[in-house]
């Protein structure tokens, strides 16, 4: 049956009506033909099943999307006239009521993007609220998941561990499961969540429920053999809509585990000493009797038994953190000798672990951590290809983890830039709940970029380029607050750094692009040179590009894909911190040149 429609014009009309209404029709197409359609195109999105909310981002104004509720199985259409994708279909895949998000090029001038639901769930229409944020970014709010009449149903799944859980919300974020040296670390944002653990009768399993907390859609359900402390497996899912669920298969002879929340973030597992009944601490199995620097110049770690340890860039305090676990220190300060290839050193206590913080001074590269026996780290450091400002011709040997092209001969540097006022800022992507492309082996955008950025930072500042950045932590900035940091600042040069991603099926997309608007061309062209040179990564050419913060700020500005996290190549390269700090340097090298031809 379809549904009639009654006009509200008088039904007759004189002859010459229809020739007026035809006359007028045409000159209207006309004009249609004579103002070309300039289609904005969906910059990034993102979805957060804890929030039940999408956000979107567009290069242009003048976006109006439109929504449609689809059953059978449930699926929320979001239409985008308009508006271009310019890639394959995307699919995210998601635990709980939302299944999946697609987001793909529906006709040629329309991006579509779709909320499927799992089967026995539905929501409101009339409760899907669009919510302009800006010119450019748009939120719509999406009604809580209920219940229909027919429920699929799940899988059988033991019982939770509390017959009462506790009454609350999802807000800890499990963004990704590894296994460490002697146990289990959940990297998570957000408030921490409540824990519950429970060793089944055989002895077989260790269960834990996080109350409170939802999976990443990049941690996906895994299943993960291991093989840490007599643990043969580990399995982590979405019990619930607001319970994570780990479980450990063990050994019988296994000791308990215990779940507990890291002080510097994040949720750690490690087994308790024999005989211990869960929730008492674990036994400290090692002292930390020295930190010190030795005659070559490199830091010393030792201890009295084997060290087990981590390492990375810690986010909140720009410092490099080696985490030794399951250890305490018997040292609270580090001396550090005249020339020391080291700004500042930390020694502290973090609950069970032992934490050693170190910045390089200007000049200095962390090398890879080398554990020369049981009881010790050593720590190398070695000069920044762009210190002294003359490189030496031939470069120290380094030695990667992960194999990267051989280095290329970089051009000459140029002289340091005279004392003046030359301003770049450096505008690392993304940030704190925003983690922008996430890629092969969990890596993120966001902590890419701002390691690079950071580096690139101490590389200017040592030239006598004053250098604004617009983010130096963790933390959400929109666009347009970056914008405005470039204005006040009256900046020479604008550059935006990024990672590029593609679906996860392409890992053989690898490669850098460079990206301008109207002014920027000759920045852009003379950066993406240095980055082949330096780097030797595959040129995917200097683009043009409606960016919003190409679009917006008045100096030249460039947007720097460095790669893509979702390559094959290009995820191993970027992992690595020895070729960051190369590509660093060569992104350096193009804005000395190019500020060195405007004196």
């Amino acid at each position: 049956m379809s549904t009639k429609i009654n006009a509200s014009s008088p039904r007759k009309f004189r002859k010459t009506s229809y020739l007026q209404t035809f006359l007028w029709l045409c000159s209207f197409y006309f004009l249609l033909l004579t103002f070309p359609a300039q289609a904005s195109r969906l910059q990034s999105w993102r979805f957060n099943p804890t929030q039940n909310q999408l956000e979107f981002f567009t290069d242009d104004d003048g976006v109006q999307p439109t929504a449609q509720l689809l059953s059978n199985p449930t699926r929320l259409v979001i239409d985008m006239p308009g508006v271009t994708f310019g890639r394959p279909q995307v699919t995210e895949s998601y635990n709980g009521a939302v299944r999946a998000v697609r987001v793909g090029q529906f006709a040629p001038g329309t991006t579509r993007m779709v909320i499927e639901y799992a089967p026995g769930y539905t929501i409101d229409p009339n409760r899907v609220q669009f919510q302009p944020r800006s010119a450019t970014q748009w939120a719509v709010q999406l009604p809580a998941p209920q219940v229909s009449g027919i429920i699929t149903p799940a899988p059988v799944t033991p019982p939770p561990i509390a017959s009462t859980p506790p009454a609350t919300n999802a807000r800890a974020f499990l963004q990704s499961l590894q296994a460490t040296g002697d146990g289990f670390f959940i990297r998570s944002t957000g408030s921490a969540p409540e824990i519950r653990s429970l060793r089944t009768g055989d002895r077989r399993q260790m269960i834990f429920d996080f109350f409170g907390a939802t999976m990443s859609p990049n941690l996906f359900p895994r299943d993960l053999p291991v093989n840490v402390n007599g643990v043969s497996r580990a399995q982590i899912t979405q019990f619930s809509p607001t319970v994570v669920r780990l479980t450990l298969t063990l050994s019988e002879q296994s000791p308990n585990w215990q779940a507990s929340v890291s002080p510097s973030g994040g949720l750690v597992v490690l087994p308790q000493t024999i005989g211990a009944s869960p929730g008492q601490p674990v036994s400290q199995s090692a002292t930390v009797q020295a930190v010190e620097l030795d005659a070559n110049r490199q830091l010393v770690i030792r201890g009295n038994q084997p060290l087990n340890y981590t390492a990375g860039w810690d986010r909140s305090s720009g410092a490099y953190r080696i985490l030794i676990r399951s250890a305490r220190t018997a040292v609270s300060t580090v001396q550090l000798p005249p020339n020391s290839p080291l700004l500042r050193a930390q020694v502290r206590q973090e609950g069970n672990d032992v934490a050693v913080l170190i910045i390089p001074a200007a000049g200095n590269q962390i090398g890879d951590i080398v554990q020369s026996s049981p009881q010790q780290l050593t720590v190398p450091f070695r000069r920044s290809g762009l210190f002294p400002i003359t490189p030496p011709t031939t470069p120290p040997p380094t030695t990667n983890p992960i194999p990267v092209p051989p280095r290329p001969t970089p051009a000459p540097i140029p002289r340091p830039i005279p004392n003046g006022r030359q301003v770049v800022v450096i505008d690392p992507g993304h940030g704190g709940p925003d983690p922008g492309a996430v890629g092969i082996g969990g890596i993120f955008e966001k902590e890419i970029v701002l390691d690079v950025s950071r580096r690139l930072q101490a590389i200017l500042e040592q030239n006598n380029v004053q250098v604004v950045m617009t983010r130096n932590a963790d933390i959400d900035l929109d666009l347009q607050p970056r914008v405005d940091i470039a204005e006040r600042a009256n900046a020479t040069i604008f550059v935006s750094v990024h990672a590029n991603a593609i679906s996860m099926s392409r890992p053989d997309v690898n490669g850098v692009e460079t990206y301008y608007f109207q002014s920027g061309l000759g920045l852009a062209q003379t950066i993406h040179r240095n980055i082949l040179q330096g780097t030797g990564m595959p040129d995917r050419r200097v683009r043009s590009a409606r960016f919003y913060v190409l679009r917006r700020t008045s100096m030249p500005s460039v947007l720097l894909e460095l790669g893509f996290v979702t390559g094959r190549d290009d995820a191993r390269k970027l992992s690595d911190l020895s070729f960051r700090q190369r590509m660093a340097e060569s992104i350096a090298r193009g804005i000395l040149e190019y500020l060195g031809r405007r004196n």
